[in-house]
């Protein structure tokens, strides 16, 4: 390589797609390591639910690591001080968002509570709604939006974030609503992140949402079967049930979310967390 490439070579490692690109394999590939490492060293017996977790620490660590080693920066936005707190707000507003939703379909009809599971499940699910909320939130938060806020604002960024986040989430049952209610959950979860300027938020929310629904009370989320500690039911039409996605195609679902999505980017707005473009580093 000459001396007149680096310079080009360095410009393109630089460039925001290359950036998120190389940050999302720095979290991808210690999660995909470290399941397979567990499934080659231990019985399908010792591998139930704890795998769940140690992926998910590979996949915070893989993140941190890319973002002080490479990024060279603090990681400001996983800071151990005040975890907990930004956490438990998060996953308090989940809780909230989660019983908005469901409690009119309950007065509906539309869910039912049809018997108690064993309790168990309440822990069991823990791991897997750890790894899937850090992992969501990392990849669309932490590297895509911030990365695309940071060259290029605030409103081109939760636009990336937001089709990036649907798109994800699109298996063949979904439906228009269900991608509604997807898109505006992403903006929530975005308009957390800005507030605060942490992770930790969102990934309480994003937690907090997927454990009430599958873990509690038996609802499929995403499209995947739930069996929780109360064994309910969906019933009615789809527009409001969800049908087999679960209630994020609910036009109940899209009411609440749609309303959290508009009073945080609201208060993100008139608190001055929006970064125009070209704005300064995060």
């Amino acid at each position: 390589m000459t001396t007149d490439d680096k310079p080009l070579l360095r410009r393109l490692l630089n460039l925001p797609i290359s950036r998120m690109l190389a940050a999302s394999l720095a979290m991808v590939l210690p999660l995909a390591l470290s399941f397979a490492l567990i499934e080659a060293l231990l019985p399908k017996a010792m591998r139930v639910a704890w795998p769940n977790l140690v992926a998910a620490l590979a996949c915070a660590l893989g993140y941190w690591a890319y973002m002080s080693r490479v990024e060279r920066r603090e990681v400001s936005e996983l800071r151990a001080a005040g975890a907990l707190r930004q956490w438990t707000r998060g996953a308090g507003l989940g809780v909230l968002l989660g019983l908005l939703t469901l409690a009119p379909l309950w007065g509906l009809g539309v869910y039912r509570i049809e018997g108690l599971g064993d309790g168990f499940v309440l822990i069991q699910q823990i791991p897997e709604m750890v790894l899937v909320s850090v992992l969501e939130e990392l990849l669309i938060r932490g590297v895509v939006f911030r990365i695309a806020e940071q060259a290029w604002g605030s409103r081109r960024a939760l636009g990336l974030s937001t089709l990036l986040f649907v798109a994800a989430h699109l298996p063949a049952e979904i439906s228009v609503l269900g991608m509604l209610v997807t898109a505006a959950a992403s903006l929530a979860f975005s308009a957390a992140y800005q507030l605060g300027r942490s992770l930790w938020a969102p990934i309480g929310m994003h937690f907090a949402w997927n454990y009430l629904f599958s873990a509690v009370f038996s609802v499929p989320v995403s499209g995947h079967a739930a069996k929780g500690w109360l064994h309910g039911a969906m019933s009615g039409p789809e527009w409001l049930s969800g049908g087999a996605y679960g209630v994020e195609a609910s036009a109940m679902a899209l009411l609440v979310w749609a309303l959290a999505a508009s009073f945080l980017l609201r208060s993100a707005i008139a608190r001055g967390k929006f970064l125009p473009r070209l704005g300064r580093s995060i």
